[in-house]
Order: structure tokens, then C-alpha cells, then sequence
């Protein structure tokens, strides 16, 4: 099998080339990064022999065709995903999560590719915290951020792809992942690199907010779960009954490095700022028999806390600019 990986120097999808190097070595990877920011080819570094690596813009059609002709598989895990970023500038959003969908989608359907779209939980807006009710396939769509709008957007495109031109697409939409390489401006790794760095950490409003988190891992297991069983045109739903208040993680993170676990201070909150995200991913276990490697969040953290201590000359280089923007958003 030929695969293309989009997005494969950043954080879910280094780690899923990470993964496909090591589970299927008889699949021929090619990674296309455009290496903004957030991509890193340095996450790259232990498979660098065994996959092939392309610098290019997924909204650049000319860049997207020829690779994509040479293909069995792409796995879109490209995309601009942070939050704050889309409130101060929603534009790259827009380029990359929309524009660049487009571009593949129309290059998969010109060359008869196997697709599969990585997508976010956030798409669902959110829940009550007093909610007994989790995401579903069937959840309406009710993003509340430029970003999660533009996946919702992708997302749709991908359907009426799948509808109107019988693209062979799959969709997924995950819970928050964790783990090995991921930028230290997301909230796990940024909480752990301060801990390190003898910084108390920071929580948004009264760190009630929930989220479903998830190793990535688990994550990429999963994906590779819907390659191998899923049906064309569906939508799985990836989580691992991971729900945890902001306030809850951060404890554990202080717990875990040997710190006080009341040692954070509360910050403002950020607009818009979703309350609850909860998965149900009934259908991926029973349908397609996944199920996750990590059973209890606390496991993964203290695996993820391990790799942040083992790997500071991965994460060093990016920590200074990142608190430095986190400042000037009074953040």
C-alpha cells in the first residue's frame, strides 16, 4: 500500500507515521507537511529512512495532484487547530481546513484514491457540564470557533464528496489527544513544560471546563481500525471515556511531577470557550471491535509527563515564543 499522510510533522500525525512505520512496515509513506509552526520534521527524526518527506501546502492543487496520483491511501490529518490562534486570525483556518480540503478532496476524486479525514469533536459545539448526553454520528453540527467552524466545514465537504461523487471516504471525529510531540502551546504540554520549568501553571476561568481526552495512540489505533473495517461514507466517533475537568488534569499533572496539587493560578477566560465535550463511540467498539491500549487517563499522563522530562531538546526551541504569544494575548 501507497499512503500519503497530510500533516504527518505534526502532533496526531508524526505519531501516526510513528505508528504505521512500526505496526505496517509493508506500507510506503509519504509525508506532506507544510511545516508552519505547529509541524516539526524534527517529530520526524526516528522513521526519517523509512518514509518519504514532502514539504508543500495542502491548498496548492499543483503540489496535491501528483502526489495523490502516486497514492492508494491519503489520511488528511493536516489542519490549523488551535483555538486562540483562530480568534486572533481566522484566515489560515479558512486556507488550510477548507481550501485545502477541497484541493484533495477534487485530487482523490480525480484519481480514484481511498480517503480518509481526520477530523475534531468540536464541530458539535458543546454540552451542559450537568449533561448525561455525548457526541454521536447523529449530533448536529454547532461550532462556536473560526476554527471548529472550519472543520465543520471540511467535514461537509467530505460528505457531499462521498454523496455526490462517490469519493471512497471515511470520517472521524476525536476527543482531545495527548501525548509525544505535541506543541507545547496545547494545554497538556504547556502545563508540563512549565511544572519543568518551575512556572506555576496557568487555567482558564475555574478550570470547570471539560474535555474527552484521549492518548493519541489510541487515536491512531483507531484510525487505522476504520482504514482496515470501516465502511465508505461513514462517520466513527473516536474516544476512550476520558472526560476530565481542566482543574482535574492539572492536579494530576502537579501530582504526577511531584508538585502541590493546588500550585496553579486561574487566568481569564477566553471567549467562547466551550463548556463539555463527551464522546460516544459506541459504534467504532461494537461495529469495528477497537478498543483503546490506555484504560485510565492517569496511565497516559504520566507516560506523556515521562516523554515531555526524557525530551526537552524536542520542545525547548519551541517554548520561549509560545509563552511570549500566550503574553501578549493576557494569557
Amino acid at each position: 500500500m501507497r499512503m500519503l499522510v497530510t500533516g504527518g510533522a505534526g502532533f496526531i500525525g508524526a505519531n501516526f507515521v510513528h505508528q504505521t512505520v512500526r505496526e505496517h512496515p509493508d506500507v510506503e509513506v509519504t509525508v506532506l507537511d507544510a511545516l508552519t509552526y505547529a509541524g516539526d520534521e524534527r517529530s520526524l527524526a526516528p522513521v526519517a529512512d523509512a518514509v518519504t518527506f514532502v514539504r508543500g501546502d495542502i491548498a496548492e492543487a499543483d503540489v496535491v495532484d501528483g502526489l495523490v496520483a502516486a497514492t492508494d491511501v491519503v489520511v488528511h490529518f493536516a489542519a490549523e487547530s488551535h483555538n486562540d490562534n483562530s480568534l486572533h486570525d481566522p484566515w489560515p483556518f479558512v486556507r488550510t481546513n477548507v481550501l485545502g480540503t477541497y484541493q484533495l478532496l477534487e485530487a482523490v476524486r480525480r484519481h480514484g484514491v481511498r480517503y480518509h479525514h481526520i477530523s475534531t469533536d468540536e464541530v458539535y459545539g458543546d454540552l451542559e457540564l450537568d449533561d448525561p448526553e455525548r457526541f454521536t454520528p447523529e449530533t448536529p453540527y454547532n461550532p462556536s470557533s473560526p476554527y471548529s467552524s472550519t472543520k465543520a466545514s471540511s467535514d461537509l465537504l467530505v460528505r457531499a464528496w462521498a454523496r455526490s461523487f462517490g469519493v471512497q471516504a471515511t470520517l472521524s471525529n476525536c476527543s482531545n489527544n495527548y501525548g509525544p510531540y505535541q506543541h507545547v502551546e496545547k494545554f497538556i504540554p504547556r502545563q508540563v513544560t512549565n511544572v519543568l520549568d518551575g512556572v506555576r501553571p496557568k487555567l482558564y476561568g475555574t478550570g470547570e471546563n471539560v474535555r474527552d481526552w484521549i492518548h493519541v495512540e489510541d487515536h491512531n489505533s483507531a484510525v487505522w481500525t476504520i482504514l482496515e473495517k470501516g465502511r465508505a461514507g461513514e462517520t466513527y466517533l473516536i474516544g476512550a471515556d476520558g472526560e476530565k475537568d481542566n482543574r482535574t488534569v492539572v492536579e494530576t499533572i502537579l501530582e504526577l511531577m511531584g508538585q502541590e496539587p493546588d500550585a496553579y493560578d486561574l487566568v481569564t477566560d477566553r471567549p467562547g470557550h466551550d463548556l463539555r465535550y463527551a464522546i460516544d463511540a459506541t459504534k467504532l467498539r461494537t461495529e469495528l471491535g477497537w478498543e483503546p491500549r490506555y484504560t485510565t487517563f492517569r496511565d497516559g499522563l504520566a507516560a506523556t509527563v515521562e516523554w515531555y522530562r526524557a525530551n526537552e531538546a524536542w520542545w525547548r526551541p519551541q517554548k520561549d515564543a509560545t509563552e511570549r504569544r500566550y503574553t501578549e494575548l493576557g494569557r
